[in-house]
C-alpha cells in the first residue's frame, strides 16, 4: 500500500446559499464545513522538510470559503461539497480523495447535526 497523507480542517462556519424552499433561497444558510485530503506522501519527512512537500492547510479553508462563486445559489448542499472537492483537486495534482461533510446549522432543533458527507476520488 502506498503512503499518504491526511490534511483536515474541521468545523468551519460558512454563509452559503443554499436550499430548496422559499425560505431559504434568499438569504445564505449557516453552514459547518469539515474537509479531508488524502496526499500522496514522500517515503519520509525530515526537520527541514519545505512546505512543497505537503499541501498548506489554509488551502483547504479558502476551498469552503473564498473559492465558493458569491452570489451563486446552491439548491443542495451536496453541490457546495462538490465545488469544493473539484477545487481541491484543480489545485493539487497530488491529492487523491476528497471527504466533505457539510451540516446545515439553521435546521437543528436540538443541537443534532443534521447534513452529509461526500467522499469523492481523483478519476
Amino acid at each position: 500500500m502506498d503512503d499518504s497523507l491526511e490534511l483536515e480542517v474541521h468545523d468551519l462556519e460558512v454563509p452559503v446559499l443554499t436550499g430548496i424552499y422559499s425560505e431559504e433561497t434568499h438569504l445564505p444558510q449557516p453552514l459547518r464545513i469539515s474537509i479531508g485530503v488524502r496526499l500522496e506522501a514522500p517515503a519520509h519527512y525530515a526537520p527541514d522538510t519545505p512546505l512543497g512537500a505537503s499541501k498548506n492547510y489554509l488551502d483547504l479553508k479558502r476551498a469552503a470559503t473564498s473559492a465558493l462563486p458569491p452570489g451563486v445559489h446552491f439548491t443542495l448542499i451536496e453541490g457546495v461539497a462538490d465545488h469544493i472537492a473539484e477545487t481541491l483537486f484543480l489545485q493539487d495534482r497530488r491529492v487523491l480523495r476528497v471527504t466533505v461533510k457539510i451540516v446545515k446549522l439553521a435546521i437543528a432543533e436540538a443541537g443534532e447535526s443534521i447534513g452529509i458527507t461526500l467522499v469523492r476520488h481523483r478519476r
